[in-house]
């Protein structure tokens, strides 16, 4: 009897095959269910932002930062302002940046007797057909370097505004359309401030980011030296590959503008913006051309890491380059040397984080 009982009940405890089975079919139904999957398939653009890095990387030591937003700058459509003391790589990283894309790319030496005809172009009289033609300057590119954009008068940097928000240059009348994908890449040097023109708030927030470069570290300053010497008589840009044409770079554009945001989200980056109008700090706060542009760079940081769905990280990263090129830190607050950049971290750790 007892060894009946005990047969009995381990056949109760031990589950039938069927059973065991509709057991581990269910498990491996919810693990798929938990598995997230993106609805935008950005492998593709996520495999040529780490080619265009090591494509850079291959000159350029450390700078991460700085590459990242270039890169987030281009996904975005924007343009940035590159600042930093002379011999930090601005301008090779740009040239760095053109020659990874199969794009056209143009390089603007700004200088005070630059006039608007040689950015934009100018109508020059033909005595064959008696009429004049117009002749494209040098912004008529996909990429557009403008070295020491701050050595130019504001006649001439004015030539930039509509260029840069609305793609286009009218000229005599005429429109002219420019070919995608457009980006301005200008540097300025924060130190010599001598012959030099202040860019207007305007003109800045023309910008999507302004990158501060700082400089290498005492390993970097070392492997930089290293591969200085490794070179001989070879140039830096001739390692570089070109690899991603015009037409897909312009699809990953649209790719970005397609990843998704939370509702929550947008009223996390209006609740920033609306923070900086109200800071006792700030003489002039951020507008709502920022508020967009933290939006589609928060886009871009999110595709880089091949999410399609933008989180509060992305929102914070963005903030600060976006931000503290376009507000004005109030006199007294700027005597006791308080930066845009130290009030922007704050307004961000008061806001709410939503969950």
């Amino acid at each position: 009897m007892k060894d009946n009982q005990e047969t009995n009940k381990q056949e109760q405890l031990t589950p039938k095959p069927d059973v065991v089975d509709s057991i581990d079919d269910s498990v491996l139904k919810t693990e798929e269910a938990l598995e997230f999957k993106n609805r935008l398939d950005l492998s593709e653009l996520q495999s040529s932002v780490q080619k265009i890095k090591q494509e850079i990387g291959k000159v350029i030591v450390g700078q991460k930062d700085m590459v990242d937003m270039l890169i987030a700058s281009l996904l975005a459509q924007g343009h940035s302002l590159i600042e930093g003391v002379p011999g930090v790589a601005k301008t090779v990283t740009a040239k760095l940046l053109s020659k990874s894309l199969s794009v056209g790319f143009s390089r603007i030496q700004f200088t005070p007797d630059l006039m608007p005809s040689d950015i934009l172009g100018t109508s020059v009289f033909n005595l064959k057909d008696s009429e004049f033609e117009f002749k494209k300057g040098p912004i008529f590119s996909n990429m557009i370097l403008i070295d020491e954009i701050n050595r130019a008068p504001a006649k001439t940097q004015a030539s930039l505004f509509e260029v840069m928000e609305e793609r286009q240059i009218t000229i005599d009348g005429n429109k002219f359309k420019l070919e995608v994908p457009f980006m301005v890449l200008a540097t300025q040097n924060p130190i010599e401030q001598e012959g030099t023109y202040r860019l207007p708030e305007a003109q800045l927030d023309r910008f999507l980011f302004k990158i501060d470069v700082d400089y290498p570290t005492l390993d970097e300053e070392v492997e930089i030296l290293e591969r200085e010497h490794a070179l001989k008589d070879e140039q830096k840009t001739d390692k570089i590959n070109s690899f991603l044409t015009a037409s897909q770079i312009a699809n990953y554009q649209t790719l970005v503008s397609q990843i998704i945001v939370e509702k929550h989200l947008l009223k996390y980056i209006a609740e920033l913006i609306v923070a900086t109008r109200s800071n006792r700090f700030l003489y002039l706060g951020a507008s709502p051309r920022a508020s967009i542009s933290i939006l589609k760079a928060s886009k871009a940081f999110a595709a880089m890491t091949g999410r399609d769905f933008v989180t509060p990280e992305d929102i914070k990263r963005a903030a600060v380059p976006v931000l503290h090129h376009r507000v004005i830190v109030t006199p007294e607050r700027e005597m006791e040397g308080v930066t845009s950049k130290q009030i922007i971290k704050q307004i961000i750790e008061t806001v709410e984080i939503p969950r």
